[in-house]
Parts: C-alpha cells; structure tokens; sequence
C-alpha cells in the first residue's frame, strides 16, 4: 500500500508515500472511491516528510521501458482525472517538493496550502523529453491559466514555495507547522457548501476540460506515449536518474 487514507469528522486524509507509477496511480483511483464510499465531505491531499509527490517514478521507467510506458500513461491521466473531477471539496497540502505530475495532482485539487519551506515546485518534465498526456496539461491550464503555462513548461523551472505562490501556484503559505491544521480547516470549510450544489458548480467550472480531453485523449495519448518510449527519451530519463 503505498497511499494512506484516513477519514476524521468527515474528511479524508489522503497520504501519497512514494512517487507515481502504475499501482500507485491505480490505487488513488481506488482510494477516492473508498473516501467517497464512506461519506467523507471532503478530501486533503498530502505527501510525507518533505516530498508533497516528486512526480512520475522515472527509475521505474527505465527499467520498464516504453512498454512500462504505454501502461502507465492512460494509468496516470485516470489518477489525476480522479482528484480532477472528484465531486466533493479536494485541498492539498503541499507539504514540500510537488514536481511534474505531482504539481498536476495538486493543481487538480480545490484549493492549495503549502508549507513554508525548502520545497521545490515546478514541472520540469520537458527537459528530458517527456512531455504531459493532455489530461495533465489541461489540468494545469484549469488551474493556473493560459497565458502562464508556456513559461511554466518550456523553462522546467522549479520555484521556491514563496515564488509559487507569487507565480499563483498555490493559493496560500503557512508555517510547516501549521499546515495540517490549516488545510483540514479549509477542507472543513468547503464542505459546509451544500455538496450537490457545489458538485454542480465545480463540474460546470471544469467541463470546458473535461470537454477538450474527452475529444482529444486518445489521439494525443498515443503520440506522448510513442515520445516516452523512444530511444533517445530513454536515455535521457535514465541519465537524468543517475545523476540525481
């Protein structure tokens, strides 16, 4: 098991431990389900210890190959489509590091708190050749705009927690110390809306996106997985996880 959930007056506390392969991202799925199984009223999302989600797991990659990689991609755009279209209130809680699909899952909750820290956020995927499944991009494009994505992507910049939230990465910082209290309290708020109402309203903020993916999915998935799975991506993803 490799997400934790715990369900406490109503909200679900989602715990990712490890980066996002295959299992995981079907696990994610899976516990979004159970939580909203169970009645909860609302979702926090989190990492552990400094790490929010480091992203896509890139060792499991190369060693899977672009067979890994055609299994995994549709996996992961399911994962983040979960949090994405998620009926009830989602908050992250970034409590560190968010990079590449990770900084996706935290753009495709509701509402984002982040610890004030050493923690890095970006998406710095396109320097080693890995380009996001639309289902990613339109999130991010959800959540922070037009206008700003082409800078966020092209540069792989990763940015202090105080530039993201310059930048609108995240919507507000607390100390670490404060940012369980802080997003549970935020979760609790959110949920005082009246859940079909908000459900409605969240689903008709989002549809132009859900639109554009459920038109386009298939077509642009496979051209991103036939990118992942080329020699030359490869060797790039590898060098990039030996050298740290």
């Amino acid at each position: 098991m490799t997400i934790h959930l715990e369900l406490h007056d109503g909200i679900a506390l989602t715990t990712l431990d490890r980066g996002l392969d295959t299992a995981t991202c079907a696990e994610l799925v899976l516990k979004l389900e159970e939580a909203d199984a169970a009645g909860a009223r609302a979702v926090v999302l989190t990492g552990t210890g400094d790490t929010f989600s480091p992203g896509v797991d890139l060792a499991r990659l190369t060693e899977g190959g672009a067979r890994y990689a055609e299994e995994f991609l549709p996996t992961l755009s399911d994962a983040l489509l979960a949090v994405f279209g998620f009926p009830h209130p989602v908050v992250a809680a970034v409590n560190g590091t968010a990079l590449g699909a990770g900084l996706v899952l935290a753009a495709a909750c509701d509402h984002r708190v982040a610890a004030d820290g050493d923690g890095r956020l970006g998406v710095p995927d396109l320097l080693v050749g890995v380009p996001f499944p639309l289902a990613a991009l339109e999130i991010l494009r959800c959540a922070y705009g037009t206008t700003p994505l082409p800078a966020l992507a092209y540069s792989g910049a990763t940015l202090t927690v105080a530039d993201a939230l310059a930048r609108g990465l995240v919507d507000e910082v607390v100390p670490a110390g404060e940012l369980a209290t802080r997003a549970h309290e935020m979760a609790a708020r959110l949920a005082t809306l009246p859940t079909e109402a908000f459900a409605h309203t969240k689903a008709q903020l989002r549809q132009p996106y859900h639109e554009r993916i459920a038109e386009n999915r298939v077509a642009d998935d496979a051209h991103v997985e036939h990118l992942w799975g080329t020699e030359s991506t490869l060797a790039a993803v590898k060098s990039a996880v030996d050298n740290g």
